[in-house]
């Protein structure tokens, strides 16, 4: 499927699933040489980053842990510009090497208050690992340590990502057809 339709958008394939899974190994890659001999704690943000997360851990080299929580600032296609914890972490992180994963991170405004409430918990580190980032749309400053793709502004669907609940499952990551 070149197009596909979801609600009253018109997406075209932006990214294809070989290229996304072929960085995603060189992102475990790159991870498991700086963790090397560690046993850090993943932290996966859903529901988005289910899929990318998924496949990072297939890749890692070493022993590690994952965890899930949920965060949220989007209300269909628009980021509502206030986040929310739904889900949080269950797991003592003090004194651990923590990697974030997230699918996205265009306004930063969820992952600055993740590392905020996560901070609080005196972990030895912090990482962070986004499938995608929108340099432009950042809204706060954010230290991503792995970045699968830098991406313009776009509305993006796919591989984890969706439109108003919709397109998680598709393989090729798309953007909207203005």
């Amino acid at each position: 499927m070149d197009t596909i339709q979801i609600h009253d958008k018109t997406f075209e394939i932006f990214i294809e699933e070989d290229q996304i899974l072929s960085r995603v190994k060189e992102l475990a890659q790159a991870i498991s040489i700086d963790f090397a001999g560690t046993q850090p704690l993943f932290i996966a943000v859903l529901n988005g980053s289910f899929i990318f997360a998924a496949d990072i851990m297939k890749s890692i080299a070493f022993p590690c842990e994952i965890q899930f929580v949920k965060v949220s600032s989007y209300h269909g296609a628009q980021s509502s510009g206030t986040v929310q914890q739904v889900l949080g972490l269950n797991q003592n992180i003090k004194g651990r090497k923590v990697i974030i994963i997230e699918d996205i991170i265009d306004s930063g405004l969820t992952i600055d208050f993740l590392l905020t409430d996560l901070l609080k918990q005196e972990p030895e580190s912090i990482s962070i690992c986004s499938l995608l980032l929108k340099p432009k749309a950042l809204k706060v400053k954010i230290d991503v340590q792995y970045i699968g793709f830098e991406v313009e502004n776009h509305f993006l669907v796919g591989y984890g990502l969706d439109y108003d609940g919709l397109g998680r499952n598709l393989r090729h990551l798309y953007q909207v057809i203005e």
